[in-house]
């Protein structure tokens, strides 16, 4: 630009403002103060920068700033500058940072959702480096910290409206007011089902409700809990199932250690594999349930520290072994259907649910190498009692025997009761276990 001092001065574009401008022509015909900085006489060349002027007077602002500001003091000033950490604010003459931290008590993603380039704002002076001339602002402590008067505004137990902020594995934040975020832990979702992450039931920016459960205001915590709007069916668990109570309902599932059953939305009771037949040893809940059956049964337990009620369907019925006698005795003949095969005999059903186990040397006369060669799953068989333990809840079957005369029984008899533990033909739990020998051979 060409200034004219009397004679004709050159004005490097970069001299008229601190930072250059883009339109030079919106100086054409101001009257501005200038600095000669070069004169050349030979080719009468004169330049000026008005840039050194306003950096100097600035300098004299900042210095004059710098030493009647103190930290509490309010200034206006200009937002001159945005990054992703905070905003450079002109206090004219002085540049301060105002930290994203120091921005809002509430949550807040980037400066540019509370301000603008060119803004004007009013903040607080938190902090002052004379030496390195750097200024800490904040823009939140023009407000009271809403953490000042938390225990009277939140009291634990009070119902509290809030937005669902951020989701996390462990639990939600919910935001009660700007400033003031509480926890709402994935176990406090709900009282009966298991939530395995809070963004199955929840979305972020979803209103919700909660109960306060406590507040810690040093470290700026709340801790919330949705399940404690509704009361906790546990409480009356005990008083209305008490153990003895005959209870209905669907299996809603199966696992390997036994069946859940649903006594009613949210509370499940749980038979255990062992509590389902008095007399058959199950593997597996499947083997006699199955997933939406309705099923009656007893509850035996309730244990509400550890949230579980224990039921039972054999329970329904008397055990069958405490009156045995009454049903079976040695020498008795019996009808009943092969219900399992295994390497070392067979297992028939009999009446009263009662399984018993016809030992492989107790098929035939002959010597039987493969007990599926002469018996299959659901042929029916008559067979004599030969063995009745009490204690052990055994019964052995010989079919072989089934026309022996009594002197032959005995001595039969005699023969089984020398056999190894591990051939024993009525040791029942092993012959179960050992059972799955037989569905892992193919059929000749």
């Amino acid at each position: 630009m060409l200034v004219n001092i009397g004679v004709e001065a050159f004005l490097p574009a970069s001299q008229i403002a601190v930072t250059t401008p883009k339109n030079l022509a919106q100086y054409v015909g101001n009257t501005y103060d200038f600095k000669v900085v070069k004169i050349n006489q030979e080719r009468q060349n004169i330049v000026l920068s008005r840039r050194e002027l306003i950096e100097q007077e600035r300098n004299e602002r900042r210095q004059k700033l710098l030493a009647e500001m103190t930290p509490g003091d309010i200034r206006k000033g200009t937002v001159k500058n945005i990054t992703d950490f905070g905003a450079f604010i002109d206090l004219n003459g002085l540049d301060g940072l105002l930290h994203i931290t120091d921005m809002s008590w509430g949550r807040i993603g980037h400066p540019s959702e509370l301000l603008k380039v060119g803004q004007e704002i009013d903040v607080v002076v938190l902090d002052i480096n004379r030496e390195k001339e750097r200024v800490s602002l904040g823009l939140k402590q023009k407000l009271a910290n809403p953490w000042d008067s938390i225990e009277s505004k939140y009291p634990v137990g009070a119902r509290v409206n809030g937005k669902v902020v951020n989701l996390v594995p462990y639990g939600a934040f919910v935001e009660l007011e700007p400033g003031v975020e509480g926890l709402v832990h994935v176990t406090e979702l709900s009282w009966t089902k298991r939530i395995a992450k809070p963004s199955d039931v929840l979305k972020v920016d979803q209103e919700i409700a909660a109960v306060v459960l406590g507040i810690n205001r040093e470290e700026q915590k709340i801790s919330l809990g949705i399940r404690q709007l509704e009361a906790n069916p546990w409480d009356k668990a005990l008083e209305k199932y008490p153990p003895g109570t005959r209870v209905k309902g669907k299996i809603r599932n199966l696992t390997s250690y036994g069946a859940f059953i649903e006594l009613e939305e949210g509370l499940d009771g749980m038979i255990h594999v062992s509590d389902i037949s008095w007399t058959r040893k199950i593997n597996h809940p499947s083997e006699v349930l199955k997933k939406g059956d309705e099923v009656e049964a007893v509850v035996l337990e309730i244990d509400k520290t550890n949230q579980r009620i224990s039921v039972g369907i054999k329970q329904l019925s008397e055990d069958p072994w405490t009156n045995i006698d009454k049903y079976y005795k040695v020498g008795d003949l019996v009808t009943g259907k092969v219900t399992k095969l295994a390497s070392f005999g067979a297992f028939v059903g009999l009446q009263h649910d009662i399984d018993g186990l016809v030992h492989i040397s107790q098929v035939s006369e002959e010597r039987i190498d493969k007990i599926k060669n002469v018996l299959k799953v659901g042929q029916e068989v008559t067979a004599r009692v030969i063995k009745i333990d009490k204690s052990d809840r055994r019964i052995g079957l010989s079919i072989k025997a089934a026309h022996y005369s009594p002197e032959q029984l005995k001595a039969e008899q005699a023969v089984l009761d020398s056999l190894k533990p591990g051939e024993d033909l009525v040791a029942l739990q092993h012959a179960f276990d050992a059972a799955d020998e037989a569905k892992q051979e193919k059929p000749e």
